[in-house]
């Protein structure tokens, strides 16, 4: 492709994506196709001549977006957000045209230099101390990951590595293989599904603490099982506090549970992938308290801050034990600025990665602190009209809180019916949203998920469940 042609072709993309996202509401949310749709639709192979890109983009609305579900649409409820914004898909553009690969410093100085500043930038914006911050002159610093789950993935073999080293100051005759079978790692019932699988990754025992009747961890609960597992040879190593459950955005007691942690020398993880970014607003920051007895901290400002996923950011007290626990160092990757900042090749699991920062730095000078408030508080003020529609209803019941931007609800009743209610909203597709389940109570959670909502979009939201719920109980 020449660079006129690539220029056109630019061209014609913007104006479709500015058309699609524009216009969302306009699409069924949800994809409406079954199972192997696509084949059909495409050849068998590759072209053995070009297509031009005319032909390509005759092909996004034949091929692709029938099978997409519409992430952006203002009438997307499920899971949590995953926002895009203009200057974030710009900063893409630019990656993608840069297309470095920042494993170190000299592999594009700019790479590493823009995200240890972005991480002090955003650190400082939700109060995070200054332990965690390059710019405090300590040991501290940051990193974008892809998710938080690698970020817990991380922070888990970071606690482990430290750990095995305790220990071994203490029994030298003690193997690694000796150590590793007798670490114990903790978190709460509610925690997301890949704390789980960060302890199966990292082959160590995963206690799960039973939480609360606001669903989350406190901790004398975790204390009493540290004790049970020390009075039965164990090492606890590891504990995840979740600011932000998935099932609930319920908040794990982290003023109680970090200071467990320190009592006992556990590495205290912090993961807050959703909740994290509504602490940029000084009136959330009080989920955060006892901050400052954790080691790590990660939050994902590509769900509702309005950068593009992937953008993971993960702060560490001391990230030499990261450094350290996937530490090597070939020749062909040494350069003579060695030590001087980050080579972020020894603080994930890929070596490559993209040039994220740009993301960060794009929509945090074209929006602005004040602009991003306001964004986190419109999405609260929604799921609060929300709510309040629903309590109207004699029908219906909130489960639990309402925090955040996340509203959990169900029908009066027994499970079956709102098992029935969610199958059939999803079925006519106007809506999306998901179910969770816990201590047996199953419910719908209506997430604000879009930065094109409004208060009619709420008002569409609940007359669409409200009228399947009237056809069910006529029926």
């Amino acid at each position: 492709m020449e660079p006129k042609e690539f220029s056109d072709f630019a061209k014609s993309m913007v104006d479709y994506i500015v058309e699609y996202l524009e216009n969302l509401r306009e699409r069924r949310v949800l994809a409406n196709v079954q199972p192997g749709y696509l084949r059909p639709l495409i050849p068998n192979a590759a072209p053995d001549d070009p297509d031009s890109w005319q032909d390509v983009m005759a092909d996004i609305e034949r091929v692709i977006m029938p099978g997409i579900t519409h992430w952006q649409s203002p009438r997307f409820h499920a899971y949590y957000p995953m926002t895009n914004s203009y200057p974030s898909i710009v900063a893409d553009m630019l990656s993608g045209a840069i297309a470095c690969v920042g494993f170190s410093w000299m592999a594009s100085p700019a790479c590493t230099e823009l995200e240890v500043v972005m991480l002090d930038w955003l650190g400082n914006m939700i109060g995070l101390p200054k332990e965690f911050l390059a710019s405090s002159g300590g040991k501290g610093g940051a990193v974008i990951q892809g998710t938080a789950s690698e970020a817990t993935l991380m922070a888990l073999q970071a606690a482990k590595a430290k750990k095995v080293q305790e220990v071994k100051e203490d029994h030298p005759d003690w193997t690694d293989d000796m150590i590793v079978t007798k670490l114990v790692a903790y978190t709460s019932d509610q925690a997301h599904s890949s704390v789980e699988r960060a302890g199966l990754f990292g082959g160590v025992k995963m206690h799960f603490i039973a939480s609360d009747a606001k669903n989350s961890m406190r901790g004398e609960d975790l204390e009493m099982a540290i004790k049970n597992d020390l009075e039965a040879g164990l090492i606890p190593f590891y504990a995840v506090v979740t600011l932000g459950t998935t099932n609930s955005c319920a908040f794990d007691r982290l003023d109680e549970c970090g200071p467990v942690g320190n009592k006992y020398h556990i590495w205290i993880h912090v993961d807050a992938g959703y909740a994290g970014c509504a602490f940029i607003c000084p009136e959330y920051r009080h989920f955060m308290q006892g901050i400052e007895t954790a080691d790590s901290f990660n939050f994902n400002p590509h769900k509702w801050l309005l950068v593009n996923f992937d953008c993971s950011t993960m702060w560490l007290k001391d990230p030499s034990w990261l450094i350290n626990a996937f530490y090597v160092n070939p020749v062909y990757l040494r350069h003579e600025t060695q030590g001087s900042l980050p080579d972020y090749r020894h603080w994930q699991i890929p070596l490559s990665r993209r040039f994220r920062a740009l993301k960060l730095w794009f929509v945090l000078r074209l929006y602005g602190v004040k602009q991003l408030q306001d964004h986190i508080r419109r999405y609260c003020k929604f799921a609060q009209e929300f709510a309040e529609m629903c309590r109207a209803d004699e029908r219906f019941e909130i489960v639990g809180e309402v925090n955040m931007a996340l509203v959990c609800f169900r029908l009066k009743g027994g499970n079956e019916a709102n098992e029935k209610l969610l199958k059939v909203i999803n079925c006519r597709g106007n809506i999306h949203m998901v179910a969770a389940k816990i201590h047996e109570i199953y419910f719908l959670r209506m997430a604000v998920c879009s930065r094109y909502t409004k208060s009619e979009d709420m008002i569409y939201t609940w007359n669409e469940v409200k009228e399947v719920a009237d056809e069910m109980l006529q029926k």
